[in-house]
């Protein structure tokens, strides 16, 4: 996890109610859900198995050992967890080796914040090196703290993700905006007492008091975060 947050930062979220905004990586900034299930599909069909779509809701935005786990389960596969997440990582990094595509709006939010020298920070599940990689699509400048999900002792949809990166600002969680794409990650961020918005990408989500719920990232912009901060 990167600790270093630049001056200018901390005192931009002194100055507001709103002290940072923590985001979400796949599915949420990156159009990647759908590439991790096709690359899960195409390991377990070297395995042998063919996954249900049935299956893809309960894996997606969970930590790697908890998706590889369920697969295994239910397939039956003859491989251990270790070796599986090696697999994964391996296929997901060389498919993402050119570049991944950023989600309607992510551009232009991430240089929003950039912009206000809001301080922000990218909240994963998915492994540093996953990260890193992904970071060159999406501009590692526009964070200034990242965690990963094999840097903390649990993931999501345990707080302390969230949690570790509202510390690293100094920042009280409930006056952080987090956004997320699957109820796992909201899970996490809500148990962590942050205010968080929804941007459903696989499976639906529900609205609830201190959660916004929208369609498209191109709706949520800098008043909007602050926003529903302020409502606290």
């Amino acid at each position: 996890m990167t600790s270093t947050v630049p001056a200018s930062l901390t005192r931009t979220a002194e100055g507001s109610a709103l002290q940072a905004v923590l985001l979400d990586m796949d599915g949420t900034l990156v159009d990647t859900e759908g590439l991790w299930w096709d690359v899960e599909a195409e390991v377990f069909a070297d395995l042998g198995h063919r996954l249900d779509e049935a299956w893809r809701d309960v894996v997606v935005g969970g930590p790697m050992t908890r998706s590889a786990g369920y697969l295994i389960e239910v397939t039956g596969a003859d491989i251990a967890i270790e070796e599986l997440t090696v697999l994964l990582n391996d296929r997901f990094e060389k498919r993402i080796g050119r570049g991944v595509p950023l989600m309607p709006g992510a551009a232009r939010l991430l240089a929003e914040l950039a912009a206000h020298e809001v301080p922000t920070a990218l909240v994963s599940a998915s492994h540093r090196r996953i990260i890193d990689r992904v970071l060159d699509s999406l501009g590692p400048q526009h964070f200034a703290l990242t965690v990963a999900g094999d840097e903390v002792a649990r993931t999501k949809p345990h707080p302390e993700p969230y949690l570790a990166a509202a510390a690293g600002f100094g920042a009280d969680p409930w006056r952080c905006a987090v956004v997320e794409d699957t109820a796992t990650g909201v899970a996490a961020a809500e148990a962590a007492g942050c205010r968080v918005v929804a941007v459903p990408s696989v499976a639906s989500i529900a609205p609830a008091p201190g959660r916004a719920v929208v369609s498209s990232l191109e709706q949520v912009d800098l008043a909007f975060l602050r926003g529903l901060v302020a409502d606290e």
